[in-house]
């Protein structure tokens, strides 16, 4: 999933998701706003036919976006990974 970056400054990230539908969107939201660390995160879809979706992270400032972000992520690859079927 190719990702750009818009802003990434002290507390807050901003990223365009490229070709993301909103059940992956959707559960990194949802997983975010668990987390201690995290203050706000939402994502906004834009256009369905002419924008790439936005997220935007805004952490309580104990942990950097970025490393909220890795870590979340690390552990949901690693969540579907111990699936069987």
């Amino acid at each position: 999933m190719p990702v750009k970056v818009l802003l990434n400054e002290k507390n807050e990230l901003r990223l365009r998701i490229i070709g993301e539908s909103h059940t992956a969107l959707q559960m990194l939201r949802e997983r975010l706003n668990s987390s201690k660390s995290v203050e706000y995160a939402n994502y906004f879809p834009g256009h369905p036919e002419l924008d790439d979706p936005e997220f935007y992270i805004r952490t309580t400032g104990k942990k950097s976006t970025e490393k909220v972000l890795k870590e979340l992520v690390t552990g949901l690859g690693k969540e579907f990974a111990s699936i069987n079927l």
